[in-house]
């Protein structure tokens, strides 16, 4: 029997579930989606009675197996989101998606009683106010449905639930309050005074390190349970744990996330960044892109210009040629959709002869984006070192023009599939990593800029 750290790792479309042996390997894991359900207003959101059955069920059928014997379980999850819960520890509401629209008189009410904004902004890490701070979302419950909010017993982060699913125990930790919830001071290092006006303190269970654990029994078995932990934080576990010299983590997928940990205490946030938090309550200054988004509507519409298939991007590899020709009468071609830029055109400008050279257009004009987003996140610190993980790490023309524009620094790519998965398991079980983990465990690879000649 195998001895191994269960991780349930909940996206909102995907939900996974891993095995991790003592060695950090993944030795078992299981995929599922949900069909989303809809709220009292007939926004869609997560299906959560699916989810918590899915939950038990899984665990109850890894348990009974006779291969495995779980020492431990964690959990990693999307944030933004809280599930509310009653004296009795039912849920009371849906749980709210954070692309759900909020009234502009809430946010007026709560900016005209907490502003300015940009005050409120700078001092929470936040980027902008909408339901993407969780603590936008209580105080939404508090002013427009109040007897619903009156029957709140706790409020719980969606990691910090999954977790009471099994213990039964509600807890605060700081990567969940951490990220751009609107309700964390990081001047103060504590609650924004507005949690304690509005007495939304009263409903938020204790703050708890990350690191901590509970023992519970599960037929006869002591299982340690840890408390979960927001993704984005538990995606970069991994690399504070490993590396020495400072970095800046690019994360990539629909968001792409520049992630810069060694930011001080009383280090001031700007409005073009936000914060998240590590597992010990420090900052972590981000910037966001929504550039995978960007670039999937961009590339549908090359493929139907040039009728190549849906894939056909993906081969496509970095040619100097090409890019010396865009780069001597460089222009902006394109027109974004999901992004804004000062300089994109009215229209798209489509005069290319190829499905190549359009495509080494959109990329470098995507890199400049990126570039002025990863140099948001360095901010003013001498930072020499970037890795890239997520689906733009295997995209040949992207990374070849990340090298060019930061050339000065030295760029890893990583194939962290397990991302924060493996952080939950790592913050569960304690485990210390080597110098090398990232080499062994992620398929380190570097690269360097190529030279025009």
């Amino acid at each position: 029997m195998i001895d191994v750290t269960a991780v349930f790792d909940i996206g909102k479309t995907n939900k996974k579930f891993f095995l991790f042996d003592k060695n950090l390997n993944e030795v078992y894991k299981v995929y599922n989606r949900f069909d989303e359900i809809k709220d009292e207003d007939g926004h869609p959101t997560e299906d959560l009675a699916a989810l918590q059955l899915w939950l038990k069920d899984l665990f109850k059928e890894i348990l009974d197996a006779s291969k495995f014997n779980v020492t431990a379980i964690n959990f990693s999850a999307y944030g933004a989101s809280f599930v509310h819960l009653d004296e009795n520890g039912e849920v009371l509401t849906p749980l709210y998606n954070y692309t759900k629209n909020v009234d502009p008189e809430i946010i007026d009410s709560f900016l005209k009683k907490y502003g300015p904004k940009e005050q409120f902004i700078k001092t929470t890490g936040c980027f902008d106010l909408s339901f993407l701070n969780s603590g936008l979302q209580l105080y939404w419950l508090k002013h427009v449905k109040p007897e619903l909010f009156s029957k709140i017993k706790y409020s719980l982060h969606l990691p910090q639930y999954l977790s009471y699913v099994f213990t039964g125990i509600p807890v605060s930790e700081y990567t969940s309050i951490g990220c751009h919830t609107g309700l964390w001071d990081f001047d103060k290092s504590d609650y924004h005074q507005w949690v304690y006006t509005e007495k939304i303190n009263k409903i938020l269970p204790p703050i708890v390190s990350s690191e901590t654990s509970i023992n519970m029994n599960f037929d006869g078995r002591r299982i340690k349970i840890g408390l979960g932990i927001h993704d984005s934080s538990a995606a970069l576990l991994p690399y504070v744990r490993s590396l020495k010299k400072k970095f800046v983590l690019l994360s990539t997928g629909t968001w792409s996330i520049s992630l810069n940990p060694f930011v001080a205490n009383d280090t001031p946030s700007d409005t073009n960044t936000i914060n998240y938090m590590r597992i010990n309550g420090r900052p972590v200054k981000a910037s966001r892109l929504f550039l995978g988004n960007e670039y999937k509507i961009q590339v549908a519409r090359l493929d139907a210009h040039f009728g190549v298939s849906e894939d056909y991007h993906r081969s496509v590899k970095f040619d100097e040629k090409i890019f010396k020709r865009i780069a001597a009468k460089f222009a902006f071609h394109f027109k974004w959709e999901s992004l804004s830029s000062k300089d994109m055109p009215e229209r798209t400008i489509m005069h290319f002869e190829t499905f190549e050279a359009a495509f080494h257009q959109l990329m470098l004009e995507l890199i400049l984006l990126q570039k002025e987003s990863i140099q948001q996140a360095i901010g003013e610190q001498k930072i020499k070192r970037i890795y890239v993980d997520g689906g733009f790490s295997k995209n040949d023309v992207f990374i070849q023009l990340l090298t060019h524009y930061f050339r000065e620094m030295k760029l890893r790519t990583t194939d962290a599939s397990l991302g924060s998965a493996l952080g939950a398991a790592i913050v569960v079980s304690d485990k210390k990593l080597n110098p090398k983990f990232l080499k062994e465990n992620y398929s380190l690879k570097k690269h360097v800029p190529f030279i025009i000649k």
